[in-house]
């Protein structure tokens, strides 16, 4: 999804608005005062970077689209307007893949040799490696309210229903999740509590792998909650332009109003809200981190991709039950498990119905390591060898040979 809005932000290339219904594209709880917040969100410092393209990118050209209509990106830290962005429909779409399908069969793209590709890749890794400061910027500057849905499965639903309908077109989807993070009985509660924290919280927990179901062992369970809860009150909250700051906004309004109903829907439900539960500051889509335990399986935050610094703890017994628990989800991309027995991160490893299982570490990625989902959280892989069946056509050439007893 990152990927995606990148090429959205800096390029203004096409959006994925056919694949929508519509064919548009591209609080409650207590109020805890212990959030850090030294780093300020009422005054938002202003970034440097411009935004230069606003214009659909086209055959190698910037153009506006057919209709000439635009949409308007916001500052998720203020609200307000950045820039207004040419906004795509099914004729720019049309537009864009046949000038694709023109460079790759007229183009010198499948003429050249294996060799030849990787240097312009290269070039292309170099070219994001220069401008690094300004990508990351633009990305943590801008919001684009085009690309915001209710969830990343729901979206994959609607693209794999067209799909089918579309000349068997191949899609590989790397969707959403609700990851779980078991902390076992040997655990050093300080180091879970911190890695439980990183695996939820990483990107205002607008991550597809957020370990957003912390089951924790009984005889560490009370302690872990404590911790927990003291390390959510500790997290610096504010501008991510400014330095200490570990969590900035939500990515906009929508978002955030979803968060915020989501964690109305635990406390109806019957969670603790252990800390946090409402928005931070005075304007704008800023929420404190959430903390809630007594969590339930049948529970929407037990269930749901929230997409939100909410952290869901669950108490656990014995290995059977929290396998059995840790898999009663529609979702299986990734998981985490702490622990130092080496027989119990095997069994949990070959148990647990995710793609990715991290041991006493998580989200951690390398280009080397097939990263994708079971379930509804996808299908095919991304990064590794597996990744390139998504890209190759198999070809059988039969011909008669003169001497076959040579072969």
């Amino acid at each position: 999804m990152a990927a995606m809005r990148i090429s959205s932000l800096l390029s203004c290339s096409l959006s994925y608005s056919s694949l929508l219904p519509k064919g548009r594209f591209c609080g409650v709880g207590r109020v805890v005062s212990g959030y850090s917040t030294s780093a300020g969100i009422e005054n938002p410092i202003n970034p440097s970077i411009k935004v230069h393209c606003t214009q659909l990118l086209i055959k190698g050209n910037f153009v506006d689209s057919a209709s000439g209509k635009t949409f308007p990106t916001y500052d998720p830290r203020t609200g307000d307007v950045i820039a207004h962005v040419a906004e795509g429909d099914a004729e720019d779409i049309d537009r864009a893949v046949c000038a694709a399908r023109e460079a790759f069969d007229e183009g010198p793209w499948p003429k050249m040799t294996a060799y030849e590709r990787s240097k312009v890749l290269f070039r292309f890794a170099d070219l994001l490696d220069k401008h690094i400061e300004e990508l990351a910027t633009l990305e943590s500057h801008m919001d684009v309210d085009k690309l915001a849905f209710t969830g990343s499965s729901e979206t994959g639903k609607i693209v794999l229903e067209l799909a089918s309908k579309s000349n068997l077109k191949p899609v590989t989807l790397e969707l959403g999740g609700k990851s779980p993070f078991i902390v076992c009985k040997d655990a050093d509660v300080n180091k879970a509590v911190e890695l439980a924290h990183f695996a939820l919280l990483f990107n205002q927990g607008q991550c597809c792998s957020a370990g957003s179901r912390a089951y924790v062992h009984e005889d560490v369970h009370d302690e872990f909650i404590e911790k927990a809860e003291a390390r959510a009150l500790k997290r610096s909250v504010g501008d991510p332009f400014k330095a200490g700051v570990e969590q900035g906004p939500q990515i906009d309004s929508e978002q955030f109003e979803k968060i915020l109903r989501y964690i109305r829907s635990g406390i109806e439900s019957g969670a603790i809200l252990i800390t946090g539960g409402d928005r931070l500051g005075s304007k704008d889509f800023y929420i404190q981190p959430t903390v809630f335990a007594n969590v339930k399986e049948d529970m929407l935050i037990a269930q749901d991709e929230i997409f939100g610094p909410v952290q869901s703890i669950l108490k656990f017994r014995d290995m059977d039950e929290v396998i059995r628990r840790a898999n009663s989800t529609r979702y299986g991309l990734a998981a985490g498990v702490f622990t130092n027995d080496l027989d119990t991160a095997n069994t949990l490893s070959g148990a647990l119905k995710v793609g990715t299982v991290w041991i006493n570490c998580y989200d951690v990625f390398d280009a080397a390591i097939p990263f994708g989902g079971y379930k509804m959280s996808g299908q095919g892989r991304e990064k590794g060898v597996h990744c390139l069946s998504n890209y190759l056509q198999v070809k059988a050439i039969v011909a008669p040979l003169k001497n076959p007893a040579w072969i």
